[in-house]
């Protein structure tokens, strides 16, 4: 094998690809990336067995052939070489290494053979889409903040991606929880979808997503099976993952639907404030206590170690008097979600979920579960 290319294609194609490979793996092909030559450039895949990306890079090639070298040796050679250099990389014979050249530099890696590299088949994946990339990105950002990391209730440890019959037309939602909040974010479903499994994506292939999507070309291809996700990249990175074998709970049940109380604040506003004084709160989850009188919402924290700090908001609040504690944390992580300048609370009693939206109807609702305070 020898190949020419470009120092930053290779930079950016191994950014995309050695993400994926673990730091500490026990079979040490699982730490390489494979590298493969021929007449469409040079190819890069790279696998954890329930992840596989691959994308193929344009590239001068001498000789086709295929070797696998450590991911993220290579990838800090390459990160380490001058903006503009181009990037020989060479091998001969069965020496088992490959030879690294640009400018007066040289890198001589260990290397093991393609047949050993672990290919993630997709098999048939009957169900087939393509949506704008701003549209997943906009999904998956908006939910992945409330996955579970709990691995006991292992069906929690992703986003949910189905699709629904609401208000009057075909939706593809995505859903998070990890039992204490509950993200759900909809869209008109991009035709095709129709029929799709509901499908869990694991948590560590939905953040490799939104680092593809951020420049993965204007729209991305879905296509699913009830065991595995494929998603092509406009740019010509494709991710197939593994799926969560599990059944997500039904979450429609945990969304109120007679919360009667309705606060509108100031999302800032509010933000800032619930941030000044959970300063006080030493402990993670210590709780923030907003109290709602009409028009007027006081926010306190009791800290018996640190002292106490309240704050007081005008808001629009016309129903009667009402306290109830929050996760400060949760609330903060919620109101950054929030695309408008105003945030809708929808409660019912201290001890019930409250349902939180920029404004009724929008397609972005949270549910919070309150703390005792």
């Amino acid at each position: 094998m020898k190949v020419t290319v470009e120092r930053a294609a290779l930079l950016r194609s191994l950014g995309h690809v050695h993400r994926v490979v673990e730091r500490r793996n026990t079979i040490p092909i699982l730490s390489n990336v494979l590298l493969r030559s021929g007449p469409d450039g040079l190819q890069l895949k790279a696998t954890d067995l329930d992840i596989e990306v691959t994308e193929t890079i344009p590239a001068d090639v001498v000789d086709g052939g295929a070797i696998t070298v450590p991911a993220h040796v290579i990838y800090d050679i390459v990160r380490k070489l001058p903006d503009g250099a181009q990037v020989s990389l060479e091998t001969s014979g069965e020496t088992g290494q490959m030879l690294i050249r640009s400018g007066r530099s040289r890198f001589t890696l260990g290397a093991l053979p393609e047949a050993d590299f672990p290919d993630l088949a997709a098999g048939e994946l009957p169900h087939s889409f393509a949506l704008p990339a701003a549209d997943l990105k906009r999904l998956i950002d908006k939910t992945q903040f409330a996955i579970s990391t709990e691995e006991t209730r292992y069906y929690l440890n992703g986003i949910f991606f189905h699709t629904i019959e609401a208000e009057g037309s075909l939706k593809l939602r995505a859903v998070a929880t990890d039992g204490h909040r509950l993200a759900r974010v909809q869209m008109e479903a991009p035709e095709g979808s129709g029929g799709m499994p509901g499908i869990i994506v694991p948590r560590k292939a939905v953040a490799e997503i939104q680092k593809l999507v951020e420049d993965g070309g204007e729209t991305v291809g879905v296509e699913i099976s009830s065991a595995k996700v494929r998603f092509s990249f406009s740019s010509g990175v494709t991710l197939i993952s593994k799926l969560i074998d599990g059944t997500f709970p039904d979450y429609a049940r945990v969304i109120p639907t007679g919360n009667d109380k309705r606060l509108t604040v100031e999302r800032d506003q509010f933000a800032k404030a619930v941030d000044r004084v959970s300063t006080i709160s030493s402990e993670r989850g210590r709780a923030v206590k907003l109290a709602m009188t009409d028009g007027r919402l006081s926010l306190s924290v009791n800290n018996p170690d640190s002292g106490s700090a309240t704050e007081e908001l005008d808001v629009d609040y016309e129903s009667g008097p009402l306290d109830i504690g929050f996760n400060a944390r949760y609330l903060l992580d919620i109101t950054a979600q929030l695309d408008g300048d105003t945030a809708l609370f929808r409660l019912a009693d201290p001890g019930s979920p409250t349902v939180i939206q920029d404004r009724e109807g929008a397609p972005a609702l949270y549910v919070l579960m309150p703390m005792r305070v």
